[in-house]
Order: C-alpha cells, then sequence, then structure tokens
C-alpha cells in the first residue's frame, strides 16, 4: 500500500445524512498536524545549542538534520506496509510512540552526553513523524462533508505552520535560554563542565514533548475515527495496469521539485540562529536569534492563507512562479547584504517558501487519476531532500555561512522552473475517489 493520496486529487465520500459530529476527530487530526511541525522545528533551536556542546563544524551540523531526513526515505515504505497491516488509526498511534520513545531518547543522550546517540534518537522520532504523515492525510479527507475537504486540509496545514512557529519560542526558552552557549554572544568558547551543564537542558523540554505523545496516543486510542474502505482500492489497482508514472512530465519534475525544496527550506531554518548571531549581521545571543525564527516560520503561516485566497482567481502555477521569484530576490539580498538588512531579507524568505511543498504537491499529482498513490508516495519520499542539506553546511565550512546561501538561490530557480514549464501535465487521466466507512 502506497503512502497517502492527495487532497487536491481526491475527492472524500463521507455518509451524507449519518448525522455525525466530525468536529472532535477533525480537532484531534489537527493537534497532531501541530505536533509534528512543532517537534521538527525544535531542531532548529536544538541544531545551534549541540554545536556548542558537541564542538561541532557546520557540516557536522547539518547532519545531524540530514539524518533526520533519511527517515523520509527509510521509513516511507515501512510505514505504508504497517498501514496495510494494522490500519491507520492503530498506526497514528504507533507513530506517536515512536515519538515518543525518541524523546525519551533524547533525555538520554542528554545526560550521557552523546553525539552518536543524538543522531540515532532523531532518526527515530523522524521514522514516527513519518508514520504520521502517512497515515494522517487520508483521515484529515474523510472527517467530514466531501465539500469541505479542501477547507479541512487547509486548516490542519495552518495548525502546522502554528506548531513550527511555536516552536523556536518554546526551544529558545527551555533549551538555549538555559544554557551557557544560548546566552553567550558569537560563538562561545564552553569548558566541560559548561558543555555537561549545556548538554543537560535538553532533558526537561524533551521530557515535556514525550509525556504530551504518550497522552494524544492514549487519547487516539479510545477516539472513535472513521475507517478507510477497501472497494476503491481494489478498483484502483486493476485500472492502475497498463499506466506509467513516467509519461506525466508534472510528476517528473514534480519529485526533484519537492527534494530540492525541501534543501532550501531546510538549510535556511537550519543556519538562521548561526547566521543572525555574528556580529556583522545582527549580533545576537543564540537564545535572542531563537525568537526571530519565529517570524520565519510565521510568515509561513502567513503565507499560506495569502497564497490559498490568490489561488482562488490566479492558477497555481503562476502563483508558485511568482513566489519562486520574491525568494530568489530576498536570497540574493541575503547574500550580498549585511546587518539587518540580511536578517530580516532571510526572514522574509519564509513568506515565499510557505506556499511551495503544497503547490508543488498539488501539481505534481494533478491528472494522475489511478495513479496517484504512487505518485504521491514519490512525492512524500522526496521529502529525503532535507538531508543534503549536509552540503550547504558543507558549503559553510568551505566558503562561509553567508556564501552558502547561494545554493539556496540556485533551489529558488529550480522551482521557478518547474512553474513555468516542468508542471505542465502531459497524459492527463481522471480522478480517483477514495470512499470513507463509518468507524
Amino acid at each position: 500500500m502506497a503512502p497517502p493520496v492527495s487532497s487536491a486529487s481526491v475527492r472524500a465520500a463521507a455518509p451524507a445524512d449519518s448525522g455525525t459530529s466530525y468536529g472532535p476527530a477533525l480537532s484531534l487530526l489537527a493537534t497532531l498536524f501541530f505536533m509534528w511541525g512543532f517537534i521538527t522545528v525544535i531542531n532548529n533551536t536544538l541544531l545551534p545549542h549541540l554545536r556548542s556542546v558537541f564542538e561541532l563544524t557546520y557540516t557536522q551540523t547539518t547532519l545531524i538534520e540530514s539524518v533526520w531526513f533519511i527517515a523520509y526515505f527509510v521509513a516511507s515504505i515501512p510505514s505504508a506496509k504497517l498501514i496495510e497491516k494494522i490500519g491507520y488509526k492503530h498506526s497514528l498511534v504507533v507513530g506517536l510512540c515512536i515519538m515518543a520513545a525518541g524523546a525519551l531518547g533524547m533525555m538520554l543522550a542528554a545526560s550521557i552526553p552523546s553525539y552518536g546517540v543524538t543522531l540515532a534518537m532523531l532518526f527515530i522520532i523522524a521514522c514516527g513523524i513519518t508514520l504520521l504523515q502517512v497515515a494522517a492525510n487520508p483521515y484529515v479527507a474523510v472527517v467530514g462533508k466531501p465539500e469541505t475537504a479542501s477547507s479541512r486540509l487547509n486548516l490542519v496545514q495552518a495548525l502546522n505552520s502554528a506548531g513550527t512557529m511555536l516552536a523556536p519560542m518554546f526551544g529558545a526558552y527551555l533549551i538555549l535560554g538555559r544554557s551557557k552557549s544560548g546566552t553567550a554572544t558569537g560563538e562561545a568558547t564552553l569548558t566541560h563542565a559548561e558543555r555537561l551543564a549545556d548538554a543537560h537542558s535538553v532533558i526537561l523540554p524533551y521530557g515535556l514533548v514525550a509525556v504530551v505523545l504518550v497522552v494524544l496516543a492514549v487519547i487516539l486510542l479510545r477516539f472513535p475515527l472513521p475507517a478507510m474502505g477497501q472497494s476503491n482500492q481494489r478498483l484502483a489497482a486493476e485500472e492502475r495496469a497498463g499506466h506509467s508514472l513516467w509519461k506525466h512530465r508534472n510528476l517528473v519534475f514534480g519529485v526533484p521539485a519537492i527534494f530540492i525544496y525541501l534543501i532550501a527550506e531546510i538549510g535556511v531554518a537550519n543556519l538562521f540562529v548561526n547566521f543572525v548571531s555574528q556580529p556583522t549581521i545582527a549580533n545576537l545571543t543564540h537564545e535572542e536569534a531563537g525568537r526571530y525564527l519565529s517570524f520565519l516560520w510565521g510568515g509561513m503561516m502567513v503565507g499560506r492563507f495569502v497564497g490559498s485566497a490568490v489561488m482562488q482567481k490566479m492558477r497555481a502555477d503562476l502563483v508558485l512562479a511568482a513566489f519562486s521569484v520574491g525568494a530568489f530576490i530576498v536570497m540574493m539580498i541575503t547574500v550580498f547584504t549585511t546587518g539587518p538588512v540580511a536578517m530580516w531579507s532571510l526572514i522574509l524568505v519564509g513568506l515565499f517558501h510557505s506556499i511551495m511543498f503544497p503547490t508543488i504537491f498539488t501539481l505534481g499529482i494533478k491528472g494522475l487519476g489511478p495513479l496517484t498513490e504512487e505518485g504521491s508516495g514519490l512525492l512524500i519520499m522526496a521529502i529525503a531532500g532535507g538531508a543534503l542539506v549536509v552540503v550547504q553546511g558543507w558549503l559553510a565550512d568551505t566558503y562561509g555561512l553567508q556564501n552558502s546561501f547561494l545554493l539556496t538561490a540556485a533551489c529558488e530557480l529550480y522551482t521557478l522552473f518547474y512553474a513555468l514549464w516542468g508542471s505542465r501535465p502531459t497524459h492527463a487521466l481522471p480522478d480517483v475517489q477514495v470512499e470513507a466507512e463509518a468507524g
């Protein structure tokens, strides 16, 4: 069974007059979107902290995030097979438990402290998030009336952005704000005792995260959620015979577009704190810089609302092209200026990045019809592109942190190419339906 299909080409059919209230179920699902956005972005404040604790190079620092995104590639197919065996609801519970186990493991890694154990535990958390990603989207499509499915998906994506916006403040206060390296100006040189004390500052926040995840798992286990129908899956399998994914240009160029976009988004977020902390940029402590990171993610949330409204009147590919040009311009300003201008231009790229992932995704599966599941699976696996942020880490070590953002600018140009030409569908097929059964 492939990873989840997208709302753009899936029309969920729920019982029309069942009288069931889906509000509580949607609220619970939205909480899952919030949590995986929150936990993912905690890494952005965790990375400068770990860089100081373990005295890492930029390459080693970005390797932490690379391990995180490798999990998307490794865990996508096993997640789909697990869902096939135990169902969507229980898979969501398992995903939350895996994440909780990884959070508890982070407490162990902080107690030792150990760079290797930290990498392993972050990989485990990411595997749990991958399982949630693969399982949660179909639920959002079937919870409620079919005609409001798109609205529901936009809502949970906005709440995912809310999680990414709040996480930096949480991390800045409980991790960077409680550590010597986080409150020092510039690159602090720590004694062994100070580095050990800084490592222990991670224990409390990840303990709190583990508790919340376990509580969510228990609530979800006891909560009645819709069950996915099976008849349409068998029909889709029959329809898929004789069709090829590689005839669809929008998918063929869409997979690398997702892959490349993730390099840009993750590179900016991961190196933001170190960049704006530099004396030539904003000369902030890591704690202060972590708070400014919330503006970056807040811009992404605002941009999604704005982009959604604009796309009611303009074609999605043209909106994507405009946002790509905007992202390229602000990245070039970031590279070739200094002071507050460079900092705010880097913050502004969050606004332009906002619509890129969902828009590329929906353009990529447009016209796939019965091939939508396979196409969606390839696009989800392409999230592993975030693992190549280590390339930007190497560029930062070799050519300077500010110059490394030229890689981000290059990524924006590929997104522009995809919007203007690569996203045009070829050999378009009729869309498929996913049927829901009350459960």
